[in-house]
């Protein structure tokens, strides 16, 4: 066992190393971070969405936006789509859950806010209709997806895909790069 546990420890240090010699995942973290202090500077929000444990990994990022991060501050507006539960029961069953995001994303999404969309294949289809509409209302797109990037890629004005095929390395990395752009966006709208 000892030696599973080894060998799981090395393929998420591997995916690790494989980011940090990317630079093009470099100078896109960097530019994300710039994108998302700038857009809470000009009051707009960014929303984050995904399924399962992406959506766990979703929820968490915003709360480290709406909450805080390292530093005592106010809250910065931020949310994830999938918390109500009300909300999410009813259009799944009335419409489908294909339509969950999209149709939340029509209704309180602004040109200029950012939907953030978490999902290893990159392929889900409540993520990629929300990015459809997202992209039809002028709302930037972050995807965060696996190696290939899915559907998702070409609906993505930045993506992440992480240079992993294997779920529970893809979601690991993305919480990194997750806690990157919200540590650096922390420091750069706080700055004094």
């Amino acid at each position: 066992m000892q030696e599973d546990i080894k060998r799981i420890v090395s393929a998420s240090i591997t995916v690790k190393q494989k980011l940090l010699a990317d630079e093009r995942l470099m100078k896109s973290t960097a530019q994300v971070v710039d994108l998302i202090v700038k857009a809470f500077q000009e009051g707009k929000r960014v929303y984050f969405a995904g399924n399962g444990g992406s959506a766990a990994d979703a929820q968490h990022l915003a709360a480290e936006f709406s909450g805080r991060f390292y530093t005592d501050r106010h809250a910065l507006p931020a949310e994830a789509l999938h918390c109500n539960t009300s909300y999410l029961t009813a259009v799944a069953n009335d419409y489908s859950y294909d339509e969950v995001y999209a149709r939340l994303i029509r209704g309180i999404a602004h040109p200029g806010d950012i939907l953030v969309g978490l999902s290893t294949s990159g392929n889900s289809k409540n993520m990629v209709r929300a990015f459809e509409t997202a992209r039809e209302m002028g709302v930037i797109t972050i995807g965060f997806t696996g190696e290939t990037g899915g559907k998702m890629k070409t609906l993505c004005d930045y993506l992440f895909n992480m240079p992993s095929s294997d779920t529970p390395r893809i979601q690991e990395a993305h919480m990194l790069i997750g806690h990157i752009i919200c540590e650096l966006v922390e420091r750069e709208f706080f700055k004094s």
